[in-house]
């Protein structure tokens, strides 16, 4: 069902509707609607102020960091509506894949001093604290993996015995993670929040803060991959030989997420991680 006064609200944003919205699959989080306007083809999505504001924030943060990759243009925000251009997909393949590789990559160049993000903001509905720090390692394990495995075990999702585990694996960063200057990164980027469009490949909901650029690299991976043509264009070269070992640590955090989100079903994987980072 469409927001309550949805129209009168849009023509507040300068937005014209042409036609009804029409809902959009895939909103488990937000419910998202497709309309016609006076600006061209819009998506219209409707969720907590706070979140919204983050993710506004958000897209305009790589739209003018990634110059290589399509961000939806932010046309308007009002409270709990967020109104988006809406962007065509259409079929990738190895060269889709390998502009999203030199996107990103640029993307990553982008850096900053600290750890963190002016402002929290959610990956998905879980807030996610963006307090800025100057070490990476710190940042990891205070602001990521400590916090969200705490409340798995407040649900009882996590025991004592893994809790413990994942605390040592956090506390051990130190022992082999170098600190670095801090990339921008997207925070969420899943294979469902990489679109291939007519004008190249696209990223959307984002979830950005500054952090280790393997963040994002280690999401793509987590449920699927890119093509080796993907890689190849990233790396522009041979990958660091801890490649792996990142990987698994930057899968741990949104795996503690679906875990805390989607219940047990996701405790096997965390377990995995946390073993093969020890």
């Amino acid at each position: 069902m469409a927001p309550r006064n949805w129209s009168r609200r849009l023509q507040a944003l300068g937005i014209s509707p042409r036609g009804d919205p029409m809902p959009l699959s895939g909103g488990d989080i937000a419910a998202v609607w497709a309309l016609d306007t006076d600006r061209g083809r819009v998506v219209v999505k409707r969720d907590d102020a706070s979140r919204l504001a983050g993710e506004a924030e958000g897209l305009r943060a790589l739209q003018a960091a990634a110059s290589s990759l399509i961000v939806p243009e932010v046309l308007g925000i009002d409270d709990d509506l967020l109104v988006m251009q809406a962007l065509e997909p259409v079929s990738g393949g190895r060269q889709a894949d390998r502009k999203l590789g030199e996107g990103l990559r640029q993307l990553h160049e982008a850096r900053g001093e600290t750890h963190g993000w002016e402002v929290d903001n959610a990956c998905g509905p879980t807030p996610q604290d963006n307090t800025p720090c100057d070490d990476g390692r710190v940042f990891q394990r205070e602001r990521r993996l400590l916090p969200l495995g705490r409340a798995c075990a407040e649900k009882g999702l996590l025991d004592t015995a893994t809790l413990e585990a994942l605390t040592r694996v956090a506390e051990e960063l130190e022992t082999w993670l170098p600190n670095v200057r801090p990339s921008l990164v997207h925070g969420d980027l899943w294979s469902g929040n990489v679109l291939h469009t007519a004008r190249g490949p696209a990223i959307i909901d984002p979830a950005v803060y500054r952090h280790y650029p393997e963040v994002d690299l280690a999401m793509l991976t987590l449920f699927g991959s890119p093509s080796a043509a993907f890689f190849e264009a990233y790396w522009d070269g041979d990958s660091p030989e801890d490649w792996p070992r990142r990987r698994t640590l930057f899968q741990l955090y949104p795996l503690l997420n679906h875990l805390l989100l989607f219940g047990g079903g996701y405790r096997g994987a965390v377990e995995r991680a946390i073993d093969d980072l020890r």
